[in-house]
């Protein structure tokens, strides 16, 4: 049997949520059915050798910074020619412009595009990424599939004028595997944190980025900190050093710097999901499947999310949804996890992790992801 050429074409292999779903993605497809490659733009990368490691071919174009266009196009042309993939499936932005760009020049491959976000604020980035994506919203039509991780982000594009015929909805998938509950892990890193078990751990898990609306996060820290003597909270992830040098700023005017651990970024991910007793996603825009909430609630973590994208559906009735850009309905929806007796904080734990497991496993991103595309060959 002659195998199927998909190439992933991806800016960079950084450990973020798009990132680590390529990753699961990859690895679970079976390599005697599939060549599959991963493209990506910039140098460096701590998911690099996981994909080697599950013999993967990785190839890096070494971008130097955002204005190396002609060499950049060049060499990754060049590597798609030598490859000649049957499917070149684009993953975010830049990604999925550049795989139209180039479909000229590969005229028997076919186009998918991946798309992972839902209504973004797109005021609070540069131009650049404004203009990136009116140029989106007129050069999907070329694309031969879109897949949508959220259903929230497929409403959100079909606002925008896409073609509903193009577009699937293929949730993502979490390895429950890797991510279930380890109480020693979790003990191991609040301890690193030097956060007792006699005190409550609330974290957000996610890159310091305007879409996680870090400050809502803390404005709500600051009204828990009025009611419990015993709490601390943990921002997991980085991002630019003004931004950071902001929230820290942020903090301390609410008076909480010493509650709040900026952990910064971390692998050991099953671990610090662990350590927490409660996980929030407070979101105010652009997210389409938070993979950190999956992830918590596949390690038996209760969830308070804001209502954006697809988070309410995930949590389901295992956590709190709260409405975004909302301080005090944030503390009261941790207040009410907080609060809930010996029993029923059981009960949330189990039924969290039964959710991921029933409802979002990897088998069924890889079924689904691999079927639709390759529907897009009989075109």
């Amino acid at each position: 049997m002659i195998k199927k050429k998909i190439v992933f074409l991806i800016r960079d292999l950084n450990c973020g949520g798009a990132q680590r779903q390529l990753v699961t993605l990859v690895k679970g497809i079976d390599n005697t059915r599939f060549d599959v490659a991963v493209i990506y733009f910039y140098p460096g990368g701590t998911l690099v050798q996981e994909l080697q490691d599950n013999n993967c071919k990785v190839i890096c174009l070494n971008k130097q910074g955002r204005w190396d266009i002609s060499n950049f196009l060049w060499r990754l042309l060049n590597e798609l020619k030598k490859i000649n993939p049957d499917i070149l499936h684009g993953y975010m932005g830049e990604a999925n412009l550049l795989s139209i760009l180039i479909k000229p020049f590969l005229p028997f491959t076919r186009i998918v595009w991946g798309i992972r976000c839902s209504k973004m604020n797109l005021d609070v980035y540069d131009w650049l990424s404004r203009f990136l994506s009116k140029v989106e919203c007129f050069l999907f039509q070329f694309a031969d599939l879109i897949i949508i991780n959220s259903h929230a982000g497929k409403k959100d594009l079909l606002n925008f004028g896409f073609s509903e015929q193009k577009m699937v909805v293929v949730p993502n998938g979490i390895d429950t595997n890797r991510f279930q509950p380890d109480r020693e892990a979790g003990i191991k890193v609040r301890s690193e944190w030097q956060v007792s078990s006699q005190q409550i751990l609330i974290g957000l898990v996610g890159r310091l980025d305007p879409q996680k609306d870090h400050p809502n996060f803390l404005k709500a820290a600051a009204l828990l900190c009025q009611e419990y003597d015993n709490i601390q909270f943990v921002c997991v992830g980085t991002g630019d050093s003004k931004y950071i040098e902001e929230l820290q700023q942020i903090s301390e005017d609410l008076a909480i710097s010493n509650r709040v651990i900026w952990a910064g970024r971390r692998t050991d991910m099953r671990a610090v999901h662990n350590a927490l007793d409660i996980a929030v996603s407070a979101s105010g825009f652009g997210e389409g499947f938070g993979n950190t909430i999956g992830e918590a609630m596949a390690c038996g973590v209760p969830c308070v999310v804001t209502d954006i994208g697809d988070s309410a559906w995930i949590v389901g009735d295992t956590g709190i949804v709260v409405p975004p850009h909302n301080c005090q309905a944030l503390a009261a929806g941790c207040k009410h996890l907080i609060e809930l007796n010996n029993d029923e904080k059981i009960t949330i734990k189990q039924k969290a992790r039964k959710k991921i497991v029933e409802c979002f496993s990897v088998d069924k991103l890889v079924e689904n992801t691999l079927s639709h595309c390759l529907q897009t060959l009989s075109i």
